[in-house]
């Protein structure tokens, strides 16, 4: 019987319809709580806005998409199992493949420059990345031996001189052991230029737990956060992690890993990917997207900070992604440097998940902060 029926019954029900409606709350309750932000939301971006009608699909059949800015003024990113541009699934399918991506948000176009379809260099090792950078003209990228679970087990820097044409990996690894997993690179401008000091910032997500078959957001999420002089970052013992806040406010730095604090807490995850980390010069807010509650189904968080440490407030938190625009099985999310534009309130965010969306997808939108 349905339970509207059930609350129109005579008066000798009015106990088990006390004891229905007071379930009814309690779930509504928990379900609220259980999706709840977990920062309070952002004074700073009000409110944000997808221009879905800007959205563009390319390089079907590949995933993730990682975005730095460089100093030739290209972009340049990473892709995973599939063919790249021009590609698909099976046209040009490399485990790992790096593109250069030319043009303006409305009017880009994609190169496959080691691995893929046509292809301008042939890609020479397997991996999954889901962080790169372009730093004083070389790129580093962070790179784990493959899909799935396996990704979890180290994640190893590599090195090109060459804007990616080729790479070298560094003596700089971090295994499962260490408790991090899929490290991303603070984005700082166009080759890491709108740095505030000498230092490369890098977020890992703390590795919590693979119980399941497939990947999943790790709870209770936490993020750590790492640092390097900018001309040591292939020098593993030059690496210090964040220990906290000192008693005058300023970021206490540790060489031990396994000492260090989180920068960033969810209760309901954080996504196996880590996410996305960029420095907005004009808003002057830091930008961290990452999942939550599950994978692969556009439980998209948004947050700014004023500093890479924080505090963290909530510019967005929502499920369905996209949805009924696109298909809601997305999972990873980048805001691209080059293309923030109008004094920092737009912006062409770049994602990628499964099914319709296992390809290089970007929307542009705009922050509202008045």
């Amino acid at each position: 019987m349905p339970w509207t029926q059930l609350l129109k019954m005579p008066d000798n029900w009015s106990i088990t319809r006390l004891i229905l409606l007071l379930m009814l709350l309690l779930t509504a309750c928990e379900f609220d709580h259980a999706t709840a932000p977990p920062y309070r939301s952002s004074t700073t971006i009000k409110n944000i806005v997808f221009d879905w009608s800007t959205h563009q699909r390319h390089a079907t059949g590949s995933d993730n998409w990682p975005l730095t800015w460089a100093d030739d003024d290209n972009q340049y990113t990473s892709w995973g199992d599939g063919g790249g541009f021009g590609g698909t699934n099976s046209k040009g399918r490399v485990s790992l493949g790096v593109a250069r991506i030319e043009g303006n948000a409305a009017s880009y176009k994609g190169f496959n420059i080691w691995g893929g379809h046509n292809e301008e260099n042939s890609s020479t090792f397997k991996g999954k990345s889901y962080g790169i950078s372009c730093i004083d003209g070389k790129l580093y990228m962070w790179v784990s031996p493959g899909s799935g679970k396996h990704g979890y087990d180290h994640s190893q820097l590599y090195l090109s001189t060459n804007h990616g044409a080729s790479w070298s990996s560094t003596n700089v690894k971090f295994t499962r052991l260490d408790g991090v997993i899929h490290p991303t690179f603070l984005q700082f401008g166009r080759d890491y230029s709108r740095v505030l000091d000498d230092y490369v910032y890098i977020y890992a997500n703390r590795f919590k737990d693979d119980s399941e078959a497939t990947l999943q957001v790790q709870k209770p999420g936490e993020i750590v956060l790492m640092r390097v002089q900018r001309n040591s970052i292939t020098e593993q013992s030059a690496y210090t992690f964040f220990g906290g806040i000192s008693g005058d406010d300023m970021p206490v730095w540790l060489p031990d890993l396994s000492a260090s604090k989180p920068v960033f807490h969810d209760p309901n995850g954080v996504g196996w990917a880590t996410g996305g980390v960029i420095y907005n010069p004009d808003l002057k807010r830091y930008l961290l997207t990452t999942e939550h509650t599950a994978t692969g189904k556009g439980n998209l968080g948004i947050f700014d900070a004023p500093e890479p440490w924080g505090p963290w407030t909530t510019v967005e938190y929502m499920h369905n992604f996209g949805v009924p625009h696109i298909e809601n099985s997305t999972f990873y999310w980048n805001f691209s440097g080059k293309w923030f534009r109008n004094n920092g309130k737009s912006f062409t965010l770049v994602f990628s998940g499964t099914g319709q969306n296992d390809a290089w997808n970007s929307v542009s939108g705009s922050f509202i902060t008045d």
